[in-house]
């Protein structure tokens, strides 16, 4: 791989052309941190595509694309004289140095369960009333989800075995299946809420992610519904005024292939 020297010169390039932009491009000189927050979001879920899909290639060119955001607000901040670049290097070095005592100081731990525990730990020590105050609000909600049970555990607040989550799991779907049956809508979308939370805590503890979980049926229904729709299109006839028992004779060769 490229050397230290190499990578130094191809960040100082990118800053060059960052200011080159910000004086002379008519685009570039309009944005503020407003106007680039939602392409950044953008961005950062372009980024997750290219790593389920495991093109390292694609995530090569995203990571560039998210870099240059990152490259972007920090420009913006030196114009206010609020901070500059080298200012958001030394706030996580300074950061991770504080944060990770086992590697520089006289910590010491066993596993990587400890390490996430000193890391919520030092965070309180650093003035954070709640572990819960590093989950982003607007986070998608089963992201969301999965970091606050992520968070708490960190504190100890966890179940001890994945048959108890379990146990709970269809605990929460019966007190759906009651609710379904009184027909209290209001109730039934706050079981249902809890029969989703319950699980992804059980995901986490069959080690599977969430989200990457449900993005894979996302996309393998995509695929199926797409072969079922090129059928249809190869017929001439359109998928409504197919019945459902023609669709399922698609859909179960989508499911094969």
């Amino acid at each position: 791989m490229n050397s230290r020297a190499y990578q130094l010169a191809a960040f100082d390039r990118l800053l060059t052309i960052m200011d080159e932009l910000r004086e002379k491009c008519p685009w570039d000189k309009k944005q503020t941190m407003q106007s680039l927050r939602h392409l950044t979001i953008e961005e950062t879920y372009e980024l997750g595509d290219a790593i389920l899909d495991n093109d390292l290639n694609e995530v090569k060119k995203e990571l560039g694309d998210l870099l240059l955001h990152l490259v972007f607000y920090a420009k913006i901040g030196s114009e206010t004289q609020d901070f500059d670049i080298a200012d958001v290097c030394n706030e996580i070095c300074e950061k991770l140095i504080h944060r990770h005592p086992h590697i520089y100081g006289d910590t010491v731990v066993e596993n990587e369960e400890e390490v996430k525990q000193n890391w919520e730990k030092l965070k309180l020590k650093e003035g954070k009333k709640s572990v819960l105050e590093g989950v982003p609000r607007s986070l998608p909600a089963l992201v969301k989800a999965s970091r606050i049970q992520d968070k708490v555990k960190g504190v100890g607040f966890d179940w001890e075995e994945p048959h108890q989550v379990w146990d709970k799991v269809q605990e929460e779907l019966q007190e759906l299946q009651e609710e379904v049956a009184a027909g209290n809508q209001d109730k039934m979308e706050s079981e249902f809420g809890d029969v989703l939370f319950s699980m992804i805590n059980y995901a986490r503890f069959l080690n599977i992610n969430p989200e990457d979980a449900l993005e894979r049926t996302n996309k393998k229904f995509i695929e199926r519904f797409q072969y079922l729709e090129s059928k249809a299109d190869q017929l001439g006839k359109p998928l409504m005024d197919m019945t459902l028992a023609e669709m399922d004779v698609f859909w179960n060769e989508a499911k094969k292939l």
